[in-house]
């Protein structure tokens, strides 16, 4: 949407383009959570539970170096999650043999999808998730150009996640494999 600028002592209305902001967010922040206990239990599945993992308030995980101490964990996992956010967040969604989407990044960064409770709120990733792109994002897809599938919106709901724990990094567990 232009907005309209008057400048002061001139007689010349401007148009103003909206501002930007850098990084490019998505608007979407979804309204339901995954139960994040859910969302480890499947990291460790995915990593046949060989690797530690710092976990996020929105379920991102950051599969860990081995022999980090809890602080250098948490730094390792807020340096990740910054990297991908401020460069292009190029996702990668997988297919498990679970039913999820493993979403993935440049990075060892990831987000679960978990299929029960995006069977259960279908109706708002449907209706929102060209709402998870950044702003001015094309995306091309098997469909076309900003066009998803079911497995494609999942993959953004999952993303969308990942943009929300960039923003407000919080690094809520360090998730051990069992000795």
């Amino acid at each position: 949407m232009l907005g309209l600028l008057w400048l002061a002592g001139s007689s010349v209305l401007k148009a103003r383009e909206p501002e930007m902001t850098f990084p490019p967010v998505p608007k979407w922040k979804p309204s339901f959570r995954q139960p994040i206990d859910r969302v480890v239990e499947r990291m460790a599945y995915y990593t046949d539970q060989k690797r530690d993992l710092a976990v996020f308030t929105n379920g991102t995980c950051v599969v860990l170096d081995d022999g980090l101490s809890d602080a250098a964990a948490a730094e390792f996992a807020l340096s990740v999650l910054s990297d991908i956010f401020h460069a292009h967040p190029d996702m990668t969604p997988h297919p498990m043999d679970d039913g999820n989407i493993l979403v993935t990044y440049n990075g060892p960064a990831t987000n679960v999808v978990l299929r029960d409770i995006a069977e259960q709120n279908w109706q708002e990733i449907e209706t929102r998730h060209l709402d998870g792109l950044a702003t001015s994002e094309v995306l091309i897809t098997p469909q076309g150009s900003n066009v998803f599938d079911a497995f494609g919106m999942q993959a953004l709901l999952g993303r969308a996640y990942m943009f929300m724990d960039a923003q407000s990094p919080e690094v809520v567990e360090i998730r051990r494999r069992p000795a």
